[in-house]
């Protein structure tokens, strides 16, 4: 088990460091970070950060609506499920 842990981890260290010549051709604030070459034009980095700041709402909502729902009704489904004696 402790050999499959560390051969994940070095993947995964392996993954999130860009080789240097992947590191050149990245455009600077991207260096380190990813491998292949940069962006092609500006709507490149428009399409990643909407779908970050959509995944993150996305994470920030589910975990919020997750640990405190909300839902007062006393005819919500939820109540007839949990008081149905």
């Amino acid at each position: 088990m402790k050999k499959k842990i560390v051969i994940l981890i070095i993947f995964l260290q392996t993954l999130a460091n860009a080789c240097p010549v992947c590191e050149r051709q990245q455009p600077k604030i991207l260096r380190g970070i990813m491998h292949g070459t940069g962006p092609d034009n500006s709507w490149d980095y428009v399409i990643v950060w909407s779908i970050a700041i959509i995944a993150m709402l996305t994470l920030f909502f589910s975990i919020k609506w997750l640990v405190k729902p909300g839902e007062k009704n006393k005819s919500h489904i939820k109540y007839f499920i949990l008081n149905n004696d």
